[in-house]
């Protein structure tokens, strides 16, 4: 696998750590015993379900862990405090779509740390993607399960 940078808030970076450190001290313990219990109880085990089941869920989160620790590895801070003349990753874009009055924020982020809902798109995502490097006043265009969309860039900051 090639490694590519992921491009991270502190506040990404802060919520990756908790959540590989809960997977790594509360989980992978807790998997660990669940399986050393289901070989106690469970007897032959090509017939033990309970056996079965939980190490495909050790499974999953080891490979939680795994990528996690892949999203670290590879992980650029993004400045929140620098100023932008353009959409960049870490800029926050007001927009407004064409036909509407509503404005619209978001902060451009990485893959791994968008959430749309909380105001954080993805810098490879379909907006994200037609909004980098436009400045204010920019139209752009992207491609949505609706069809394509309009906006406009009204501030970035």
């Amino acid at each position: 696998m090639v490694d590519e940078t992921q491009y991270l808030t502190q506040e990404g970076i802060d919520t990756i750590n908790k959540r590989l450190n809960y997977l790594t001290n509360v989980r992978r313990p807790e998997m660990a015993e669940r399986l050393r219990q289901a070989l106690e109880d469970g007897g032959e085990l090509t017939e033990n379900t309970e056996y079965e089941e939980a190490k495909n869920e050790q499974a999953l989160v080891e490979s939680e862990i795994t990528r996690l620790n892949y999203i670290l590895r590879n992980a650029k801070v993004i400045d929140e405090n620098a100023t932008f003349d353009s959409v960049q990753i870490g800029a926050v874009v007001t927009i407004i779509e064409d036909g509407y009055d509503d404005e619209e924020e978001y902060r451009i982020v990485g893959a791994a740390e968008a959430n749309p809902s909380q105001g954080k798109i993805s810098k490879d995502s379909p907006l994200g993607n037609a909004l980098m490097g436009a400045k204010v006043g920019d139209k752009v265009k992207y491609k949505a399960p609706d069809g394509t969309i309009s906006v406009k860039v009204k501030a970035i900051s």
